[in-house]
């Protein structure tokens, strides 16, 4: 390739062989032999966003993310019985800690990249109009809710029904899903009559949320802070780590607060208020 160049560059005027120049290392940087996959667990509530994060990734990088969705217990324990996912975004704080601490993920590598917001919603409007009463209607036969012992949508949604005094009152209407994927599914197909879900999932960059929403006040359950690793299989995966650096970028904020999360502090403190103003 040299021999070639310096053939082309006989004759050649300074300034056209400094765009040359330009033009093949610019070449160089993007070639398809630098990009490389990486293998992404992603907690359901998060499916939206990851998507156009991973189109403007890749349009940056030149990577591409092979992306996996989910319920964030049950991508745990896939993590330990040996899954190959590279990176994981999860749904909470505890099972990254969790990971890095059993060795499963890289020291270090950990840190909250958004705070979700949880919904109780219905496709049909107005069907929420009287808010969290409309619960002890007739109507409201079936509740979903992703598991609370594997998705943290679903344990909130548990202790939000308590800090309402409902829970007893709907326990025999609950319908678990998996995920967060699953609950929001049983009330899109009309399965369920409303459901808990993440505000991600019924909300369309730019547009108000679709059907009718009753956001749940961040004092009624505990924050839903959720946290990245990267974890042990990305070991010399270069990209890997820098779609862990992407997170953090101003674009993957922007694309977050599109749809209704809290991101951290622009300015690195890293952390999530613990309480979120209601919306």
């Amino acid at each position: 390739m040299s021999r070639a160049f310096a053939t082309l560059a006989k004759g050649m005027a300074p300034s056209k062989l400094a765009l040359v120049r330009a033009i093949l290392a610019t070449l160089l940087v993007a070639s398809p032999a630098r990009a490389a996959d990486v293998q992404v667990a992603v907690a359901a509530n998060f499916a939206g966003p990851v998507k156009r994060i991973a189109a403007d990734f890749e349009r940056d990088t030149g990577h591409h993310l092979v992306v996996a969705t989910g319920a964030t217990g049950a991508f745990f324990a896939q993590i330990e019985g040996g899954a190959p996912f590279e990176v994981l975004l999860a749904a909470d704080r505890a099972t990254p800690e969790h990971l890095e601490k059993d060795g499963f993920a890289l020291a270090g590598s950990r840190f909250t990249y958004a705070a979700g917001t949880l919904v109780l919603w219905s496709p049909r409007a107005h069907a929420l109009a009287a808010g969290p009463a409309a619960l002890r209607g007739a109507e409201v036969q079936h509740v979903a809710i992703a598991n609370p012992k594997l998705a943290p949508y679903g344990a909130a949604a548990i202790e939000t029904l308590a800090s309402l005094g409902l829970l007893d009152v709907v326990r025999a209407r609950l319908v678990e899903g998996e995920s967060i994927a699953q609950a929001y599914q049983f009330v899109a197909s009309g399965n369920a009559e409303v459901g808990f879900v993440a505000l991600s999932q019924v909300t369309d960059p730019g547009a108000p949320p679709r059907g009718s929403t009753w956001v749940v006040p961040a004092s009624m359950h505990a924050p839903i802070a959720q946290d990245a690793v990267v974890l042990r299989k990305a070991a010399g995966n270069t990209a890997a780590l820098a779609f862990a650096a992407y997170l953090k970028s101003a674009k993957a904020a922007a694309v977050m607060r599109s749809y209704g999360y809290e991101v951290p502090d622009a300015r690195g403190a890293g952390a999530v208020r613990a309480a979120r103003p209601e919306r």
